[in-house]
């Protein structure tokens, strides 16, 4: 990460996905905070190098999370928000109640709202910004008994789209990375639910995820915190709007 040392806040970056995003952009020279739900887990992330400073926080605690970028702007200014944090749950359509879909929308819409926005003024003010957030395949395309997930990451894809429209001309750029399935602890709670509700075994059950990836493999979280490196890099600065898919030609 050429240039001056940036701050790098990522959501939900105690595990998974985040945590490479995190360690990965900890290598290329920032200044990383981290923030989750899971207080232990982020102090350990701190403790093995995964990032500089941690953070308790839930995202879809509007107040909570203009309070909490408030001190973490005061220590230093943010210059890239990665806004992480998101849940899946399935049921199917029939069966999803209006408060699963509240749920879906809370965490993953909502929680990248109120960080965005808990950004945007500082990164306005100084004429740079980075915003990634970590959306999915399902904000690209459908898949069967996940439809209240699909129709959040739908709406972070839009959400991104629109607001890189308003901060074109800001030196901001906003886009999202849309991961396939991931070998992360949300899809090993997906192959125990297969496992559970279908009788296979795990193997099985993990071919029934890896057919949608034509390269019959999970993705690896390193290769989507490679996308979100780049594109808080230098030479993505003509790059803001897009939907990049790390899907292994799924999309």
């Amino acid at each position: 990460m050429a240039g001056p040392t940036r701050h790098a806040v990522v959501t939900g970056g105690a595990r998974g996905i985040g945590r490479a995003i995190a360690g990965r952009l900890v290598r290329d020279g920032a200044t990383v905070t981290i923030l989750g739900r899971n207080a232990e887990a982020l102090q350990r992330a701190v403790a093995e190098g995964v990032a500089h400073h941690a953070l308790a926080l839930d995202v879809t605690d509007g107040p909570a999370v203009a309070r909490a970028f408030a001190e973490i702007a005061a220590r230093a200014p943010i210059d890239i928000l990665v806004a992480n944090a998101g849940a899946a749950e399935s049921a199917p359509f029939g069966r999803s109640e209006p408060a699963l879909f509240q749920r879906m929308l809370d965490v993953n819409l909502f929680g990248t709202v109120h960080a965005a926005q808990a950004v945007l003024p500082g990164m306005t003010a100084r004429g740079f910004g980075r915003i990634v957030a970590i959306a999915s395949t399902a904000g690209q395309k459908g898949y069967p008994y996940v439809s209240a997930y699909c129709a959040a990451k739908h709406a972070v894809v839009g959400l991104v789209r629109s607001l890189a429209q308003e901060t074109a001309r800001s030196g901001i750029t906003v886009n999202a990375v849309c991961p396939g399935f991931t070998d992360t602890d949300i899809v090993g709670d997906s192959l125990e639910r297969i496992m559970a509700t279908t009788g296979r075994d795990r193997d099985a059950a993990l071919a029934s995820l890896v057919r949608h990836n034509p390269q019959g493999r999970l993705v690896r979280p390193e290769e989507v915190a490679d996308a979100v490196a780049w594109l808080c890099g230098a030479a993505a600065g003509a790059v803001t709007g897009q939907a990049i898919p790390v899907a292994g030609g799924e999309v």
